[in-house]
């Protein structure tokens, strides 16, 4: 079953920037993009394990803060040369409200 939970609002986030949310133990960085879309990814760098959030957005990926290393928003992929993956949520925005979900 899936389970949606609402972490934040739109005005929460602004654009290029992220926040921090814990979901049932997992600690999720959501980003919302230049083009107004949201995506949510695990807020840990496979190779090190840094602070995602923390990290430079730019177009659809963030660059960790610590070693530069780039991951894609949209699918969690590490960009070659490096490798690893981190877990991509689901996020649902409501537009009425702007109420941010996400689903677990």
């Amino acid at each position: 079953m899936i389970t949606k939970i609402q972490v934040a609002r739109l005005d929460d986030i602004d654009r290029l920037g992220s926040r921090t949310v814990f979901v049932e133990g997992k600690e999720v960085a959501i980003f919302r993009l230049s083009d107004g879309s949201v995506h949510a990814i695990e807020n840990r760098c496979p190779h090190k394990g840094g602070k995602l959030s923390e990290g430079m957005v730019c177009g659809a990926a963030v660059h960790c803060p610590l070693h530069d290393w780039k991951i894609n928003l949209r699918s969690g992929r590490v960009q070659e040369p490096d490798h690893g993956e981190v877990t991509v949520y689901e996020i649902e925005v409501d537009e009425a409200t702007g109420a941010i979900y996400i689903s677990l």
